[in-house]
């Protein structure tokens, strides 16, 4: 059985180059019907934060990426690394290092003098004497002396380090809790996890962590380490290019289905197909498809596919999504503007924003009511609203045309949209006009004649 994992630090937020992990890890494993684990590696006291475990609780949530079991703790597991540590140290397979922090720098500035790359020398590899006083020691793994370590990677394919290139590295520290690369061995192997699906970034763990693999007995499992994402001049990805909390996105009003879309997309392909639901994603992922090369954010791309989830929303859909945005929106209402809507909004703030516009009262752009403050716009105002008046208000379009039989069409559509909405843009007239219902439009009428008219009358 394929088994995967999620093993975020929470010492900020869960950001979108780590939800990818997480969704190739999570449609591998359900693609397979193998299983998803979520493992918070919460070992670094002095930087963990609630919020930010938080916070990806809140992102798994949201996006719907369900995981098996109950979540691990490595805060909770310590006894159990230092079981494992306990192991290697009594199978000679590490050893306690006395070398202080000063003794080790020094080693490491003469390295630098000798134009060497700074590394430990082994000293107490092999040590029998007697510990120096008053050092609390760390704890080495004994890397081999010779030979190569050969990781099989599902997406780079063979890569071989050189057993010399790696010395004896620590996996306590001093205190006795672990390091990382240890905690996640332990870990791993202890939760049956089978594929390692990661960002490249931690490629260079990989060799100190099949030696940890082979100390302890444990089956090495397969890894596939992912190119990272980049902006598009292929740089590393910045805040002001994407990489903001992924709740942050929700806040923006970006739909689940169009984040996890973008992103399967970035770095994963199956044709020319760019619209994925996750039930086809779950027939058709397969992380050997995995792209070699690092992917580009664009988003552009993004925003094309959030509005490609917005119009496929009902409307009783869009009304619950729009709640939390702080708009309630009557259903008659909703029936009245959200195919307008849809079709000019790419996210749910620009829906909002664009549904308070119309319903809030106009403020009046300047310049355009300065250029149609004349007696002109008073005269095709009155004789609107007399047309208005004998109207009903229970169809745009039947409204449109009723009204357009009766007065030059080219005439008052422009006033009339300053006086409903504030300004020469916006969702078609007639639709705003059936959302505010017939008497706040004939009120917004009125307003602007009355604006106007004081205008002309210096008042």
């Amino acid at each position: 059985m394929i088994i995967t994992r999620f093993a975020p630090s929470p010492t900020g937020n869960l950001h979108i180059g780590g939800l990818r992990t997480a969704l190739f890890n999570y449609l591998y494993a359900r693609s397979r019907g193998g299983k998803f684990l979520l493992r918070i590696e919460d070992t670094d006291f002095a930087r963990n934060s609630v919020d930010a475990k938080d916070g990806i609780l809140r992102a798994f949530d949201w996006l719907g990426l369900d995981y098996d079991g109950t979540i691990e703790y490595q805060s909770k597991r310590l006894e159990i690394y230092k079981q494992h540590i306990q192991k290697l140290l009594d199978s000679k397979a590490a050893y306690y290092c006395y070398m202080s922090k000063d003794e080790l720098e020094a080693l490491r500035e003469e390295q630098r003098a000798r134009g060497e790359t700074p590394r430990y020398n082994r000293k107490y590899r092999d040590f029998m004497g007697t510990p120096p006083a008053g050092i609390a020691p760390v704890v080495r793994l004994k890397a081999p002396l010779s030979g190569e370590i050969v990781i099989e990677d599902g997406i780079k394919g063979k890569v071989s380090i050189q057993a010399t290139e790696i010395d004896d590295f620590i996996i306590a520290r001093s205190d006795g809790t672990p390091i990382y690369n240890f905690s996640a061995v332990v870990d791993d192997a202890l939760m049956g996890v089978t594929d390692v699906i990661r960002g490249d970034d931690h490629l260079s763990n990989t060799p100190k962590q099949i030696l940890l693999y082979k100390a302890l007995g444990f089956p090495v499992p397969r890894f596939f380490h992912i190119p990272m994402i980049c902006n598009e001049a292929g740089k590393k990805l910045s805040k002001r290019d994407g990489a903001m909390g992924v709740m942050d996105y929700a806040q923006a009003g970006y739909l689940p289905e169009a984040l996890l879309n973008f992103l399967v997309r970035l770095g994963w392909s199956h044709g020319d197909e760019e619209i994925f639901s996750r039930q086809a994603l779950l027939q058709i992922f397969d992380v050997k498809d995995i792209n070699t090369a690092p992917s580009a954010y664009n988003a552009s791309k993004l925003l094309w596919l959030n509005h490609h989830y917005l119009n496929a929303q009902s409307n009783d859909s869009l009304r619950a999504l729009l709640e939390p945005f702080g708009v309630s929106i009557a259903p008659n209402i909703a029936a009245i503007l959200f195919p307008a809507l849809k079709e000019r909004c790419k996210t749910l703030v620009e829906m909002k924003e664009q549904y308070l516009e119309i319903m809030n009262p106009p403020v009046y752009d300047a310049k355009l009511f300065a250029k149609n403050a004349n007696q002109g716009a008073l005269d095709t105002l009155a004789q609107s609203l007399a047309i208005l008046q004998d109207l009903a208000f229970e169809d745009a379009q039947t409204l449109e045309e009723s009204f357009t039989r009766n007065i030059a069409p080219h005439k008052p559509f422009l006033l009339l949209r300053l006086a409903l909405l504030g300004k020469g843009g916006g969702v078609p007239i007639f639709v705003a006009m059936l959302a505010l219902g017939k008497d706040e439009s004939l009120r917004r009428i009125a307003a602007l004649q009355g604006a106007i008219a004081a205008h002309l009358g210096g008042g």
